[in-house]
């Protein structure tokens, strides 16, 4: 398909002039293409990954290793989706977390805290240790080790977007956290769930 510009405009509502490399933390959705569920299912509340929902846990769990500023906080990989908090501290002298551990939260006046990250368009790429180099690096960690399992190299396996919450305080803090770890078992009230898709 040739690019066209007004037909392939990626339009970005990330909070405008937020730099993305900032210290605190992020609550992050990042969806499987199509909203297939490619990673397993649920069953009596209960996640049950398969060997592509494994791949995801490995390679979130992995992220720290490839970004020495980030630690992670609560994640669940979904049938077709992860929802996860990334916490981004100082480069120098990297703080190590406990599941309560006190956080510079993220404030911005008049911002909502919502925003969803286009993939950068032609000759333009992620600010480095950015939440988009992140889950740039994430996204294609992931589907290079499907797509081998596969054997189908070109396939997509995620949504081009993902989404990202600015978390703001020790109460959203903990109402994400509650979320993250409460999906599986509402898992058939989930928007992201495959009764709720349109066609």
């Amino acid at each position: 398909m040739v690019y066209n510009a007004e037909v392939h405009r990626r339009r970005s509502i990330r909070l405008r002039d937020f730099d993305y490399t900032n210290v605190g933390a992020y609550f992050m959705t990042i969806c499987a293409w199509q909203r297939e569920c490619l990673f397993g299912e649920v069953v009596d509340g209960v996640l049950r990954l398969n060997v592509f929902g494994e791949i995801v846990q490995k390679c979130w769990v992995d992220m720290p290793n490839h970004f020495p500023n980030v630690e992670l906080d609560v994640f669940t990989v979904m049938p077709n989706h992860v929802h996860g908090i990334i916490m981004i501290n100082d480069p120098v002298g990297a703080r190590h977390a406990s599941p309560d551990f006190p956080i510079r939260i993220m404030t911005q006046a008049g911002a909502n805290g919502r925003a969803t990250h286009a993939s950068p368009l032609r000759g333009a790429g992620p600010i480095p240790r950015s939440i988009g180099a992140m889950v740039g690096a994430f996204k294609s960690a992931v589907t290079k080790h499907i797509n081998h399992q596969r054997n189908n190299p070109g396939a997509p396996v995620w949504q081009r977007n993902y989404y990202e919450r600015v978390i703001r305080d020790e109460a959203e803090l903990h109402a994400v956290r509650q979320y993250i770890n409460d999906n599986p078992i509402k898992w058939a009230e989930d928007e992201n769930h495959p009764t709720w898709l349109s066609p």
